[in-house]
């Protein structure tokens, strides 16, 4: 990530991962379930490991994954489908920059979360949904 792409001083991105009380977590829920995959049709060749968001996304939906996991996963999620952010979006190849690293941060800490079935069920979707991604082996994000 180029300095352009940062996150701005100001916000950290332990902020935007805060799980958040049980209705913000409501909230992002549906706003996440809303805007997901139209974002991920936009993202899907700016953010490299777009098979494993879909698999955070299936996660954070899992009712078995524990309540701070989803909320940490639902904060990254919103904030990715979020219409307005720092860099703008549509600036293809730097406009994902800030999504990309709140995504790989919420990846890193919950990790071991993101099951095989959640796996499957990324590849599925992303072939019923016909995205594009960047490459065809899977991105598994290391710590």
């Amino acid at each position: 990530m180029g300095k352009d792409d940062e996150i701005p001083d100001n916000v950290l991105i332990g902020e935007i991962l805060e799980p958040g009380s049980e209705r913000q977590q409501d909230r992002r829920e549906k706003r996440v379930r809303k805007r997901f995959w139209a974002t991920a049709k936009k993202a899907a060749r700016a953010v490299p490991f777009m098979d494993e968001v879909v698999a955070a996304y299936f996660c954070a939906l899992d009712p078995k994954t524990p309540p701070r996991v989803r909320g940490i996963l639902l904060a990254a999620l919103a904030y990715f489908v979020l219409p307005l952010d720092f860099i703008p979006d549509f600036l293809l190849g730097i406009g994902f920059g800030d999504d990309v690293a709140v995504l790989m941060a919420a990846l890193n800490a919950v990790r071991s979360n993101i099951t095989e079935a959640h796996r499957l069920a990324a590849r599925r979707a992303l072939a019923d949904h016909d995205l594009e991604t960047e490459g065809d082996e899977a991105h598994i994000i290391d710590g």
